[in-house]
């Protein structure tokens, strides 16, 4: 496998990538969420392009304007759009023989690429879109209070703290009158933008959702959940730190990337 660091333009300011290459003409566009460099935390997003490069697919990561290595001002997720159409667009330049490029982005990277319905992309894995809103991102949903509890009634140390009196019942009530809230209408803010937007989308699409992540059941609060497109890792959290979330994530990334 050969990596190449390359530069190119989005909207007059030069940004910065990195290419892991390989044969097939099917090629994955990894878009970082945050403000996360394309190498992730603890460079595990480099080291997760080498091992679908080693399978036979090229990867793109890259700095979106005014992250990392790259120029310009930083627009936020909800701005990226075109930082992400210029990186498939450089991918599909710099390997030729790519006719097919599947992107994948965790967090608010799956909403970004969900607002820009894809940004050029001919499938798109969404894992843990980011639903929020930035006045109400501490706010937890009804989903992961229940889930929360879910796990704790099944932890015996947890249950002895609430017999024993260890725990607050006044934030014990406020958290269940929380659990019984009914999820907001997926139509209403940031939920509903990123709806509109993957409904302009003709792709595949696959959601992928971390079973312990409050960001994922967040989403899940908001989506439909028979969406025959979502799976769902046992165990997992947010970035799939697990050796067994690592191991299904490889697998669900490179079963898209096939197409199968």
């Amino acid at each position: 496998m050969k990596r190449q660091h390359l530069t190119f333009v989005c909207e007059g300011a030069t940004l910065v990538g990195t290419l892991d290459e390989a044969a097939g003409n099917t090629a994955m566009l990894l878009v970082s969420g945050g403000n996360e460099v394309r190498a992730g935390a603890w460079n595990g997003q480099a080291q997760f392009a080498a091992r679908i490069a080693a399978s036979g697919f090229p990867v793109l990561r890259f700095d979106r304007r005014g992250v990392g290595d790259s120029e310009g001002e930083n627009a936020g997720f909800r701005g990226s759009a075109p930082d992400i159409a210029a990186a498939a667009a450089t991918l599909r330049e710099t390997m030729p023989h790519v006719i097919r490029v599947v992107a994948l982005g965790n967090c608010d990277a799956a909403s970004a690429l969900m607002l820009a319905t894809g940004a050029g992309c001919d499938a798109l894995v969404l894992s843990n879109p980011w639903t929020f809103e930035d006045d109400a991102a501490e706010e937890a949903p009804a989903e992961v209070v229940r889930a929360h509890y879910r796990q704790r009634l099944a932890d015996p140390v947890a249950l002895r703290r609430l017999l024993t009196g260890q725990v607050s019942l006044g934030k014990l009530v406020r958290s269940l009158v929380s659990a019984l809230r009914p999820a907001p209408p997926q139509a209403q803010g940031l939920a509903g933008d990123i709806a509109r937007g993957l409904a302009g989308f003709n792709g595949p699409v696959r959601f992928l959702v971390a079973e312990r992540d409050r960001t994922g059941l967040a989403f899940l609060s908001r989506w439909d959940k028979a969406d025959p497109r979502i799976r769902v890792c046992p165990g997992a959290s947010h970035s799939y730190v697990e050796a067994a979330a690592q191991e299904w994530l490889v697998a669900e990334v490179l079963e898209v990337l096939r197409g199968t």
